[in-house]
């Protein structure tokens, strides 16, 4: 029965948001209803204590990298450097490629830094474009972000700054350029296989055309002069690289510890470095990136900033709540009696990456949430994984490799925060567009378990 309470819990928290709902309102609904069926008077408390907790601790850490990269990706919209990347990507594909080529530019953005959130806002007025052009159905489009924003360039890529690449290193005290190599085949095995889907996708729904009866479809943008396309891929190139130069310098300038003791504060405080390095570095990359742009761009951008960072900061603040409210009702569904059964059936699992990646996987589908799926897993069997992987030899890059990989598999059901975004944005509902969604997120869930089986095979890290 406890496993059955955690279950409608998530059905209905799924439920809500194939519906259209809010998952910041339901979310919690869904969670202290599962509470109030196993432990009435634990709801209250649980609210308080737990939901609200983990929801507060998530945007604590993490709020400041969703904002610098909404900033950042808008930045990258109003100063006409995504349309020059667009336009000289067409250049050298051409135009009737369209599905490679928004999934291309998609990871160019992301792996830049942008975040996954701000790229379905910037890329989709050149996806439009380009799908109407060659009329691919319009119900397509958002598999095709999702694969070049919400899958290898998320978690998979080694470098990548995106969050889910930087949570696993405060646990295995790697940095986010792990097991590069099986990054990389990981990252192509998912390439290859989602756009080798959407273009038979393509194939199958010939002379169906763009769509009738669209929505939110985006108006011709104001002509401005473009950039050339070098310097427009230039802050994306310089995020990664001030990202990679931050994450090996900030322990050389810092100690473990930093004992913060300002004239105003009656107590110093330890601030944990560690723990925050891949942050810190992460947000000097995308601070790099918005004073570039803001140099090379200054003219073109200043009219539209004030708006344009409204925009951006609302973006951001929604994207955060909604994660961290999904990372609070993960949190209030690992309490229960349902997940630690379900918890504890797991562990059973005799190998470690395979116990990782399950484990993850099924937490990030529970929570809606790579990286808040990934978090709940990371804190509580962390600890085992690293030590049942010391005594079977398994370095701590493949642990972290793994984990990345696993939270962007289930992560993407209905529910989830970005795939409701994505919708959104391109005024597609879940009955019209969810499916191809959901076969990216078949492929992404098999990706981590192909790179263990490489692993294993040839010991390539």
């Amino acid at each position: 029965m406890s496993v059955i309470i955690a279950m409608l819990a998530l059905g209905g928290l799924m439920l809500a948001a194939y519906r259209g709902y809010s998952v910041i309102l339901f979310a919690p609904i869904c969670a202290l209803a599962a509470v109030l069926l196993t432990d009435p008077g634990a709801v209250a408390p649980a609210f308080s204590g737990l939901f609200m907790d983990k929801m507060v601790g998530f945007i604590k850490n993490y709020f400041p990298v969703f904002l610098l990269g909404a900033i950042f990706g808008k930045m990258v919209e109003m100063s006409g450097f995504s349309r020059s990347i667009v336009e000289a990507v067409i250049r050298v594909l051409g135009r009737d490629r369209a599905i490679p080529v928004i999934v291309i530019v998609c990871a160019l953005l992301t792996y830049g830094g942008v975040s996954l959130f701000v790229v379905v806002f910037a890329v989709y007025p050149f996806a439009a474009e380009m799908f109407r052009q060659a009329e691919i159905p319009k119900r397509l489009m958002p598999a095709t972000i999702a694969l070049g924003a919400f899958t290898f360039t998320m978690d998979a890529m080694p470098g990548t700054p995106q969050i889910q690449n930087i949570i696993p290193t405060t646990f295995f005290g790697t940095t986010g350029w792990a097991a590069p190599w099986l990054g990389l085949i990981g990252s192509l095995f998912i390439a290859v296989l989602g756009v080798g889907y959407l273009e038979w996708a393509r194939a199958k729904a010939v002379g169906e055309g763009y769509g009738t009866n669209l929505r939110n479809e985006p108006s011709t943008p104001p002509d401005i002069k473009l950039v050339h396309p070098l310097v427009a891929l230039a802050p994306l190139v310089l995020v990664g690289v001030v990202n990679l130069v931050m994450t090996r310098m900030i322990p050389h300038w810092y100690d473990a510890i930093y004992p913060l003791d300002l004239p105003g504060m009656a107590h110093p405080i330890d601030v944990p470095v560690t723990a925050t390095v891949a942050i810190w570095a992460v947000l000097a990359a995308l601070a790099s990136g918005i004073l570039f742009i803001g140099i090379f761009a200054f003219r073109t951008i200043t009219a539209q900033f004030a708006e344009g960072s409204k925009t951006a900061v609302a973006g951001a603040m929604l994207a955060t709540m909604n994660t961290a409210s999904e990372y609070g009702f993960g949190a209030i569904i690992a309490a229960l009696p349902g997940f630690v059964m379900i918890a504890g059936a797991l562990k059973a699992i005799p190998d470690p990456l395979l116990n990782e990646a399950i484990t993850i996987n099924l937490l990030s589908g529970i929570t809606g949430s790579s990286s808040g799926g990934m978090s709940i897993a990371l804190a509580a069997m962390a600890d085992q994984f690293v030590a049942s992987a010391n005594a079977a030899g398994i370095p701590m890059e493949v642990l972290h490799r793994v984990a990345s990989m696993a939270a962007g598999g289930m992560d993407t059901l209905p529910h989830n925060g970005a795939v409701i975004t994505l919708l959104a944005v391109t005024g597609l509902t879940h009955r019209e567009a969810y499916k191809n969604i959901f076969v990216m997120t078949l492929i992404k869930v098999a990706a981590p378990f192909f790179v263990i089986a490489l692993y294993y095979a040839t010991g390539i890290v």
